[in-house]
């Protein structure tokens, strides 16, 4: 059954490294539904945060094809239990409308969204949440006109307490062994 999994693909940072890791998902028709790109906490290994929806068999020879690549640390894969996950989205309205006092800006209240900018012409809103959240706002503010839209990719961190320099340890200890 296909279920929502999160992969974790710790890199060194090498250029074409993402086209590669990419390749993987597509020659297997998988398709990403986030990506996000990102320094992690050991310097010079940046990560991956990649969302699809694929049956857990799938996912594991994928993280294992993952493991396999050059200049790949390691590739985790993890349930949405197993995450603190969150996504940052962006939203450009007519300053006008928010003005105007009518039901726009208790909507972005009501959500609990944030103005970042106002400028004359146009105001920039921010929601951080899971993607239903902010494509409920998104959903609200559609009626009085969305000038811009963008939502970034999942940014999530493991909730066992196990930090990525144990990972790599049980990954050096494992292939010591074979």
């Amino acid at each position: 059954m296909k279920k929502q999994y999160t992969i974790s693909v710790f890199t060194e940072d090498q250029i074409g490294l993402l086209n590669r890791v990419s390749i993987i998902f597509t020659r297997r028709h998988i398709n990403i539904e986030s990506i996000a790109a990102s320094e992690s906490e050991i310097k010079g290994i940046h990560r991956y945060t990649i969302v699809i929806n694929e049956t857990e068999e799938l996912v594991i020879k994928v993280v294992k094809q993952l493991d396999k690549q050059v200049d790949v640390v390691g590739a985790f894969y993890h349930s949405n239990d197993n995450l603190v996950y969150q996504e940052i989205a962006l939203y450009k309205v007519a300053t006008n409308v928010l003005a105007a006092g009518g039901n726009a800006e208790k909507i972005v209240r009501k959500h609990n969204a944030r103005f970042l900018t106002m400028e004359p012409a146009f105001t920039i809103i921010e929601k951080t949440g899971h993607k239903e959240e902010t494509q409920d706002l998104f959903d609200e503010l559609e009626p009085y006109g969305i000038l811009e839209f963008v939502r970034s990719g999942r940014v999530a961190i493991t909730k066992p307490m196990k930090e990525l320099k144990d990972y790599l340890q049980e990954l050096e200890i494992a292939s010591a062994h074979k």
